[in-house]
């Protein structure tokens, strides 16, 4: 089989690498039109058992990526001066640019022809491919040639954000919430590396307008970022990789295959930073796409099948995304309360959390948040 994957992300990298892996007399060609080291971003994160999916089939690749991360068991939250931990809730993460250097080794000692540099501009260039996997992401060239075919759309959130890094480090997945004179201002920090976070700045719409954010240059942009979270970040300074402001768009398509072309990744779907999945989705979206082509004797036999058992658990948690993304939308609403009630709204913002799952998960914070809740009762009576 002659494979095509354009797009040199997690969930082209990854796919390319299983089925080349799985299927050694296959020719598989990844086009990625920039440098091998090119990357825009900082970290990304996982939830704590983030490999535990790749073990089962690939210790090898979870134990070359397992040493590169960072990981916590707690997340913090930070409001008006005052600390809430939330215990239970672990993460991990690692630099996006560290894993996909891991992802192309691994690529590159199996076979996978990977070209560079190359940049597919029309689906001409991709004639005599058995298959084409669109992993080319938000602007996937793939899916905007078809895209009445795949049951394309897209949205956007209300709320802005800019993505920078940091050489301060965090201990934890941290959330730091400012108020000013002009507006609510977000923070999602977590370290990536010993030295380097992800340090995520979002406001909505009016605090952006006050600021006048539009006619700043990214530099100036990043000056106010720093001022306003000057306490957080403690002399150390943003660092910037194309990080203007963005609104988050919502991707999605009813159907996931036309002819012999496949979407995976953010060129299918895309879910919320707020819940750290969008990696993890690409590359599950890879093994079930690999999975699905091997159960069956034919290419669109198999593709059907990858939407049929895929897109259900894709859903359930671009729902939940969803729902976690509202919280964000309205957080200067959400600043007003009490720390303790402030940080019970976020752990269950996504409607996937209940009481006895937060009891079980951060019995610590449930029982400071309970003796909270009598506490008031107390004094209200």
């Amino acid at each position: 089989m002659r494979i095509a994957v354009i797009g040199g992300g997690p969930g082209g990298l990854y796919f390319a690498y299983l089925w080349k892996r799985r299927h050694p007399e296959a020719q598989i060609d990844l086009f990625e039109q920039n440098v091998a080291n090119a990357t825009w971003g900082f970290g990304v994160v996982f939830s704590e058992q983030a490999l535990e999916f790749l073990r089962t089939d690939d210790p090898e690749t979870a134990d070359a990526i397992a040493p590169q991360m960072e990981g916590w068991s707690n997340i913090t939250l930070n409001l008006r001066g005052q600390r809430v931990e939330i215990d239970g809730v672990g993460f991990c993460s690692i630099g996006r640019l560290k894993l996909l250097t891991i992802l192309q080794a691994r690529a590159r000692a199996v076979g996978v022809a990977m070209r560079f540099e190359t940049q597919v501009q029309s689906l001409d260039q991709l004639q005599g491919y058995d298959l084409i996997v669109a992993a080319d992401g938000l602007n996937s060239v793939v899916r905007r040639g078809f895209e009445g075919d795949f049951g394309f759309s897209i949205t956007y959130s209300g709320n802005k954000f800019a993505w920078y890094g940091t050489s301060k480090r965090f201990e934890t997945l941290s959330q730091t919430f400012v108020k000013t004179e002009r507006g609510a201002f977000n923070a999602h920090h977590y370290r990536y590396a010993p030295d380097m976070s992800t340090f995520l700045v979002e406001c909505d719409r009016a605090t952006w307008e006050a600021y006048d954010f539009a006619n700043k240059t990214v530099e100036q942009s990043q000056a106010i970022c720093e001022q306003v979270f000057a306490a957080t970040l403690d002399g150390h300074r943003l660092v910037s990789n194309k990080s203007v402001w963005r609104n988050f768009p919502w991707i999605w398509n009813e159907r996931w295959w036309h002819q012999n072309m496949v979407l995976i990744g953010d060129a299918l779907h895309t879910a919320h930073f707020s819940i750290g999945s969008g990696t993890r989705l690409a590359i599950e979206d890879a093994i079930a796409l690999t999975r699905a082509l091997e159960a069956e004797s034919d290419v669109q036999n198999g593709l059907a099948r990858y939407q049929t058992e895929r897109q259900p658990i894709v859903k359930k948690l671009v729902k939940a995304a969803r729902t976690s993304a509202d919280w964000y939308e309205h957080f200067a609403e959400h600043m007003k309360l009490a720390p303790m009630d402030f940080a019970y709204s976020y752990i269950t913002r996504s409607g996937r959390i209940d009481d006895a799952r937060l009891r079980a998960m951060a019995p610590r914070f449930m029982a400071a948040y309970e003796a909270a809740k009598r506490a008031e009762v107390r004094h209200d009576s």
